[in-house]
């Protein structure tokens, strides 16, 4: 169930949902989908863009550094997590996921109001085209499909341009900490759709 958190009255939404095909600022036509797990090749996929990344942007340990590492945090969160990936040219450029605050299968199956974590991950040269807000707004939509209701994140206090994001599709500030502040947003079930 949801736990000590704070979250919105009202729920935010609706959101698009994956698949969608847009195109980002820069004229690139970016595909976002919603693998319903990863496979060998997927993951390999996200395991590249991973290796890719700067670690200049890492945020609150995440993520990992070096190949084995990456595949193994994928695969240690990859059993109950929500995914949705950005494919440019067939590669992957940015990956959202929904973390649950559980590791009981039977609370996740059947997921009522526990909490998910959010965490949003864009590779450099492809941050500021827009892609992270689609990303994010699918990654909502496909929660919002699969029964999902209380989302939440953390984000570094200084990261503006994220605070910004995140406010722009509904979450609202819920607690701070010394260098994190917490959000969180309501989402309006599917009713209609099982996990």
């Amino acid at each position: 169930m949801a736990g000590s958190r704070q979250y919105p009255d009202e729920p935010s939404g609706p959101f698009p949902s994956p698949p969608t095909t847009v195109e980002d600022r820069e004229g690139r036509t970016i595909e976002i989908q919603a693998p319903a797990e990863f496979t060998d090749e997927s993951l390999d996929d996200v395991v590249a863009m991973y290796t890719e990344f700067d670690p200049t942007d890492r945020a609150q340990g995440i993520p990992p550094t070096g190949e084995a590492r990456i595949r193994n945090w994928l695969e240690a969160i990859g059993d109950h997590s929500v995914n949705v990936v950005a494919r440019h040219d067939g590669d992957v450029v940015a990956h959202a996921m929904l973390v649950p605050d559980t590791d009981d299968p039977s609370e996740i199956e059947h997921n009522g109001d526990i909490e998910w974590e959010l965490a949003i991950f864009v590779l450099q040269a492809y941050q500021r085209a827009g892609i992270g807000t689609v990303l994010l707004e699918n990654l909502l939509g496909h929660a919002s499909e699969v029964g999902i209701t209380h989302v939440w994140l953390t984000v570094e206090r200084w990261n503006n341009p994220a605070i910004a994001l995140y406010k722009r599709v509904g979450f609202e500030s819920t607690g701070t900490e010394s260098f994190e502040q917490e959000m969180a947003i309501l989402l309006d079930a599917d009713e209609g759709d099982d996990r």
